[in-house]
């Protein structure tokens, strides 16, 4: 499995020093190498010094992820801030998702807000031994067998909701997101597909070839939302 998967951490203290030109440079030349989950769908990334909104983290920068809103954009957005994610990582930077910040300052896009991300210098310990990891079983969140289902179960999501299922089959790993209680479905739909994204994102680190695509008779699992199929 990726190292970084294997012990990454979610930062949450940060030396609050202005970000150096050197690591600005490194952070805006990862947008042009990250891969989206769907290339047709419109999305940007900035970088700001201040967020606002619940549970808020205080670092020195913050990635704001926009997209135009379609079909996939939000599982899209996971799938590349995870990546991000994993970059930080592994070059010694903190990272942290945060599902409820808003930027303060004016988006240098004109795509609608999706999610924040705090990332800068860590004033806590980077990584983690597996062992520390807070995570459902993997009996809890699939059926079947495959070796990138173990990146799956370590992927993060929002408030650790783990909303996910998985079903491995012949070589394949049919996708399931957990429907959310309709009184509050708009927010927790929308974290919903995040996670999907970002867990995408780790069997892709995984896969020699990910490709993701719905099948028109895959199994319907009640309370799940049926996301799409790796093959």
């Amino acid at each position: 499995m990726n190292e970084i998967i294997r012990k990454r951490r979610s930062i949450r203290k940060y030396d609050l020093a202005d970000l150096d030109d050197n690591m600005l440079e490194k952070v805006r030349a990862q947008f042009g190498v990250v891969k989206p989950l769907y290339p047709d769908i419109r999305y940007s990334i900035d970088i700001v010094g201040k967020t606002r909104g619940l549970f808020g983290v205080k670092a020195p920068g913050y990635l704001v992820f926009g997209s135009e809103e379609k079909e996939g954009a939000y599982e899209n957005i996971g799938f590349i801030g995870q990546q991000l994610d994993l970059f930080f990582s592994g070059s010694g930077f903190g990272s942290c998702w945060l599902g409820t910040a808003k930027p303060s300052e004016k988006e240098a896009s004109a795509l609608p807000h999706v999610i924040c991300m705090a990332f800068g210098d860590p004033e806590e310990p980077l990584y983690r031994d597996i062992s520390e990891f807070k995570r459902k079983t993997l009996s809890e969140i699939c059926e079947g067998d495959d070796d990138r289902l173990e990146a799956a179960r370590l992927a993060p999501s929002g408030m650790n909701a783990q909303d996910w299922f998985f079903v491995a089959e012949n070589g394949k790993i049919h996708c399931y997101r957990k429907k959310p209680n309709p009184v509050v479905g708009l927010v927790l739909n929308k974290m919903s597909c995040i996670n999907m994204g970002i867990a995408l994102c780790h069997i892709a680190e995984e896969s020699g070839d990910f490709h993701l695509a719905k099948e028109e008779n895959a199994q319907i699992r009640k309370g799940y939302v049926y996301s799409g199929t790796v093959n």
